[in-house]
């Protein structure tokens, strides 16, 4: 009779362990889950602003081969006399100088 007690008890105790190591895992395959769905996340998040970054990238890349074509022009002679033109009213000697009549 002690013999089959132990038996059962034995066996209980190995069940209970199964049970145990099976609850175990299967709360690490949750955690597991949960932790790569909200890496998924960050992972879409940043790709996002990948995008975002490299289309600011190339709009200020475009902005700045603008800035260097405006300064070209604006050492020439063309600059300058569009200039003079446009805000001290100078004309060359040998043009004709229209005025509407008021």
């Amino acid at each position: 009779m002690r013999r089959t007690k132990k038996r059962k008890q034995g066996r209980w105790g190995n069940r209970m362990a199964l049970v145990g190591i099976t609850f175990v895992v299967m709360s690490l395959a949750v955690a597991v889950n949960i932790r790569g769905s909200s890496l998924r996340q960050k992972d879409l998040e940043y790709r996002i602003r990948e995008e975002k970054l490299l289309k600011q990238k190339e709009e200020e890349e475009a902005r700045a081969a603008e800035l260097e074509e405006r300064r070209i022009f604006v050492q020439t002679k063309q600059y300058i006399e569009q200039v003079a033109k446009e805000k001290l009213g100078l004309v060359n000697p040998d043009e004709i100088v229209l005025k509407p009549e008021k």
